[in-house]
């Protein structure tokens, strides 16, 4: 059981009632005896891969103040970085090492949908990227070495930054409370709450970012998908049309025809949303997506090697999350499919979705179930599990 070392007098109830998008809170010792997932030069070593967004954030020394180096990097470009005042952050690290998404295991108080991703960020003495301020809620894990936190606790606005640079960076920066962070602290952060991390000696943290997409873009989404699975496919035409003095008007009765028409076409069922949400929230990033294997396996063959190897491990970039609805079914999403099981089978969903990795043992009575099998089957065809002898 992972759970993190809350201070004395707070439960996770408590956490997410008092703090969660409330106020910031510092964990001491949150995770005891908590080591880094990865080395320094590891880190590097994702960041020189051309599928991992990464970059480096130079305070000085750069062609300009906060200047920011995109990836991938190469071996010399690390090699001609300064002694001091440069970070390099490395974006879902979590999808590419399992001890780092071993960490996550320690914040499933919170929904799987709402974690984004694991940003380890490694910096010498004085690294930073500067006084800032970030859209989500964020944990920051010191996991080696020290940094030091200041955090602001006044509102600003988003639009409040210098102009020029490659960071958004505050103008001014006035710290009410500060903290000096060694391996196994945590220091949560609502959203909009500036903030200032400074290296004291070469350390590494682990950001658990939480996915907080925009409203505009899940309505665009929405609407996309909307227009996809639309089934009007008649034409316009007129209704009651009569002589105008100006034909050049756009009448109030033809305004109330579309807009009844197109209110027609957008009405969906509490059904519809939950399978489009569920798409939408389970979809990979671009660049991340699962490479099916190359050799698929039918249901009896795929259950014989699933009886033989014992345990089934799930791809570190797979999302699977469900959700059921007073239609005696289960939608299961996995990075941007859904698919549909009898609400009777919700023990195996749950275990599907949560366990990693999966036992033979522990699902075998499931399986008898076709559907049960052949949707493991399915998923496991598309990448999103594999035997751990593989």
């Amino acid at each position: 059981m992972h759970t993190l070392n809350f201070p004395s007098g707070i439960s996770t109830t408590q956490f997410l009632a008092q703090y969660w998008q409330r106020q910031p809170l510092y964990m001491p010792a949150a995770i005891s005896g908590c080591s880094s997932p990865l080395s320094a030069n590891e880190l590097a070593g994702l960041a020189c891969d051309e599928r991992i967004e990464s970059r480096i954030v130079l305070q000085q020394d750069g062609q300009a103040p906060w200047q920011v180096l995109f990836g991938p990097f190469d071996e010399q470009q690390f090699a001609d970085l300064p002694a001091s005042h440069w970070s390099l952050l490395v974006q879902d690290v979590d999808k590419f090492v399992p001890a780092a998404a071993d960490l996550l295991n320690y914040f499933r108080f919170i929904p799987d949908w709402r974690i984004d991703d694991i940003m380890v960020s490694y910096a010498p003495r004085q690294g930073s990227v500067g006084p800032h301020m970030d859209e989500y809620d964020v944990f920051l894990l010191q996991v080696q070495g020290q940094r030091r936190w200041r955090i602001e606790n006044q509102p600003r606005s988003t639009d409040e930054y210098i102009e020029g640079l490659d960071l958004r960076i505050l103008p001014s920066f006035n710290a009410d409370q500060e903290w000096l962070m060694s391996a196994g602290d945590i220091l949560y952060l609502p959203p909009g709450i500036p903030h200032w991390g400074i290296a004291e000696n070469d350390c590494m943290t682990c950001s658990i970012g939480i996915r907080a997409p925009q409203w505009r873009e899940m309505f665009e989404h929405y609407c996309q998908d909307l227009a996809e699975q639309c089934r009007h496919t008649e034409y316009y035409r007129d209704t009651a049309l009569q002589p105008q003095t100006c034909s050049a008007e756009i009448l109030p009765q033809a305004l109330q025809q579309i807009e009844q028409k197109i209110g027609q076409m957008a009405a969906s069922s509490a059904l519809q949303r939950m399978q489009w949400f569920g798409r939408y929230i389970s979809s990979e990033k671009p660049g991340l997506e699962i490479t099916p294997p190359q050799h698929k396996l039918d249901v009896a063959t795929f259950r014989q090697d699933f009886e033989k190897y014992s345990i089934l491990q799930r791809h570190l970039g797979s999302r699977i999350f469900f959700s059921s609805l007073e239609n005696h079914q289960i939608s299961i999403f996995a990075n941007g499919q859904a698919f549909t099981l009898a609400a009777s089978e919700r023990g195996f969903v749950e275990a599907l979705s949560h366990q990693r990795p999966l036992h033979f043992g522990f699902i075998d009575t499931w399986l008898e179930n076709d559907a049960n099998l052949e949707l493991l089957n399915h998923l496991f065809n598309l990448g999103h599990f594999y035997f751990e002898s593989t």
